[in-house]
C-alpha cells in the first residue's frame, strides 16, 4: 500500500534530516509518525533502513518481519531482509522470506528474476528454480527468466530440464546470444555425433553480423567444446583462438601486477594466530589452479554426513583485502576475531550443522598464513595437476569476466601457475602439518584411496555407509557437468592431442 500523503511529508523530512547527517533526528521523526500510524509499512520501512545504517541489525530485522508479518507479499521488505541475512549466512531464512514473499503477492517479471538472482547469490539454487517454474506454470514467461531457469537446473544437475529452458530462451530472443545461453547448452553433455542440431546452432550464430564480441566469443568457446568432444582438434583449437583473442582483448591482465602480489605474500610476515576456545568444527580449503581437480576432490569429500561442501566462496579475498586495507597493525589486530566471525558466518550457515566445511575457492592460496591465523584448526588442500594439462583445460574454458582474465594466453598461464606453486611450497614450509598436496592424476586413478588417506588425514570418522553424491546439490563451477560423471582417466596427458598445433604447451614446464 502507498503511503498517505501526511506518511510521504514525514519520509520526506526524514530523508532530509538523514542527507543533513543528522540520522538520529530522522529516527526520532520515523518513531513520532509510527506511534500515528502503527500500521504504515511504508514508514517502518524507512526505520529499518535506518537501524541497518546505524548498524543495527536486530533492530531492522524486527520492523521488517513485522512489515511481511502484516503484509506478507511485501517484496521491498522481503528484498531488503534477505539481503540482511544474507550478510549473516543465514541462506535458509533468507531463502524462506523472499520466497514466501513471491509466492504470497503479485511479482511482475522484473521482480521475480531480480529475486531468482538474489536466491541464486544466496547458494539457493532450487528455491530460485522454484520460482521460475512457478512463474511458467501460471503464464508468466520471459526469455530471461527461461535463460535463468536454464542455468540453475545446469547447477542442480538437471540437464534435460536445463536444455530445455535453454532452448525455449534461444527461441524466444536473440539476446540469448548475448546471455552466454549456446555456451550452457555446450556443457551438458559429450558431443559424440558431428550432426547434433546443436553445432549447426553455433555455426548460424557465428554467421551472423550483428554479434557483439561477448555473444562471439561465448559461441566460439561452444563451438571448441563440441570440436572437441568430436576429436575435431584443429577446427577447436581455431575456434578457442579466436575466443581468446576476444577475452584477451576486452579484458587485459597485468603480469607484472600478479608477480608483484606473490612477491609480497612471500614476504608477509607470519600474522598473530588467534587465541579462543577450540571450535566444534573445521574448515576445509582446497586451493590450487582452476581446472586441477577441485571440484570432484569437492564433491567426493562433500559424501560424508559429517562434511558441507559450501562452493566457492568470496568472503574471504574480500575479508583479506579490507585487513590490508588497514595499515595501523593494532587495529589490524583489533579486526582479525570480527574478520573471523564474519567468515564463519557464511561457512557455516544455519542449515544442518556439520563437523567439517569445505571452500573450494581455488585462489584463497593467497591467503593461507591468514586462513591459519583466523582459524588454526584450518586444513588446507592443494590440488596439483598436470601444467600443459591445466593450462590447456584453463584456455578452453569460458570464464566470467574479471574472474580467470589470465586464462585466455598461455605466457600468463604459465606465470600464474608458477606464482600459485611458488606460494603453496612456501606454505607447505611453513604449515607442514595444515597444508596436505593431492594431484589430479592420483585422484582419478584411484578415487577411493585417495579420498580415503584425505579422510584419515583430516580425522574424519568412519561413516558407516558413505552417502552417494547428492545430485541436487548445487555445482555452481565449469565442471558442473563433469563432476557428476563416473571418474575418469580420459583428461591425463590431455595435451598431447595438441601439441601439434599449441606449440605453447610443448615449451610449458610439464609437471
Amino acid at each position: 500500500m502507498p503511503a498517505l500523503p501526511d506518511e510521504q511529508l514525514t519520509l520526506q523530512a526524514a530523508q532530509a534530516q538523514v542527507l543533513r547527517g543528522d540520522v538520529a533526528a530522522a529516527a526520532g521523526t520515523l518513531e513520532a509518525a509510527i506511534a500515528a500510524h502503527p500500521a504504515s509499512d511504508e514508514l517502518a520501512l524507512a526505520l529499518a533502513g535506518l537501524a541497518m545504517q546505524r548498524g543495527d541489525r536486530p533492530g531492522a530485522e524486527r520492523r521488517l518481519r513485522g512489515i511481511l508479518q502484516r503484509t506478507p507479499g511485501h517484496l521491498p521488505a522481503a528484498f531488503m531482509l534477505t539481503r540482511l541475512l544474507r550478510e549473516q549466512g543465514r541462506m535458509v531464512a533468507a531463502g524462506e522470506v523472499l520466497t514466501g514473499a513471491c509466492t504470497a503477492g503479485a511479482t511482475g517479471m522484473e521482480q521475480r528474476i531480480a529475486a531468482v538472482e538474489l536466491l541464486d547469490d544466496c547458494g539457493r539454487q532450487a528455491e530460485a528454480l522454484r520460482l521460475c517454474t512457478d512463474a511458467f506454470a501460471h503464464g508468466l514467461d520471459d526469455p530471461r527468466l527461461r535463460a535463468h531457469a536454464g542455468a540453475l537446473a545446469s547447477q542442480l544437475g538437471r540437464f534435460d530440464e536445463a536444455r530445455r529452458h535453454q532452448q525455449a530462451a534461444l527461441a524466444g530472443s536473440p539476446l540469448a546470444l548475448e546471455w552466454h545461453v549456446p555456451l550452457g547448452l555446450a556443457g551438458l553433455q559429450r558431443y559424440r555425433d558431428r550432426q547434433h542440431p546443436d553445432l549447426a546452432l553455433f555455426e548460424r550464430g557465428l554467421a551472423r553480423g550483428d554479434l557483439s564480441p561477448h555473444a562471439r566469443s561465448g559461441l566460439l568457446f561452444a563451438l571448441g567444446k563440441a570440436c572437441d568432444d568430436l576429436d575435431e582438434h584443429a577446427r577447436a583449437v581455431a575456434a578457442w583462438a579466436e575466443a581468446n583473442r576476444i577475452v584477451r582483448q576486452h579484458h587485459p591482465w597485468n603480469r607484472k601486477s600478479w608477480r608483484r602480489s606473490v612477491e609480497m605474500r612471500l614476504a608477509r610476515p607470519t600474522p598473530p594466530v588467534q587465541s579462543g576456545e577450540d571450535r566444534a568444527w573445521t574448515p576445509v580449503f582446497i586451493v590450487g589452479m582452476p581446472r586441477s581437480g577441485s571440484t570432484l576432490l569437492a564433491e567426493r569429500l562433500a559424501c560424508h554426513p559429517a562434511v558441507r561442501h559450501r562452493g566457492e566462496l568470496p568472503w574471504l579475498p574480500t575479508l583479506a583485502a579490507r585487513l590490508d586495507a588497514i595499515a595501523a597493525e593494532r587495529e589490524r589486530a583489533a579486526q582479525m576475531p570480527l574478520a573471523a566471525a564474519a567468515y564463519a558466518a557464511q561457512l557455516v550457515q544455519d542449515d544442518a550443522p556439520a563437523r567439517w566445511y569445505i571452500d573450494k575457492q581455488p585462489h584463497n592460496d593467497m591467503h593461507v598464513d591468514l586462513i591459519l591465523a583466523l582459524f588454526p584448526q584450518a586444513r588446507i588442500i592443494h590440488c596439483r595437476r598436470n601444467a600443459r594439462d591445466t593450462a590447456l583445460s584453463l584456455w578452453m574454458q569460458s570464464f566470467h569476466p574479471g574472474t580467470q582474465d589470465f586464462a585466455s594466453d598461455f605466457a600468463d598461464i604459465a606465470a600464474v601457475i608458477h606464482g600459485s606453486r611458488r606460494l603453496m611450497a612456501h606454505w607447505q614450509r611453513r604449515y607442514p602439518a595444515a597444508v596436505r598436496e593431492v594431484r589430479y592424476e592420483e585422484l582419478v586413478d584411484d578415487p577411493d584411496g585417495c579420498i580415503g588417506a584425505l579422510a584419515d588425514w583430516l580425522g574424519l570418522p568412519a561413516a558407516i555407509a558413505p552417502a552417494a553424491p547428492d545430485r541436487e546439490r548445487a555445482i555452481s563451477t565449469a565442471s558442473l557437468w563433469q563432476a557428476r560423471q563416473p571418474v575418469h582417466t580420459r583428461s591425463v596427458q590431455r595435451w598431447r592431442a595438441y601439441a601439434t598445433l599449441l606449440p605453447e604447451l610443448a615449451r610449458m614446464a610439464g609437471d
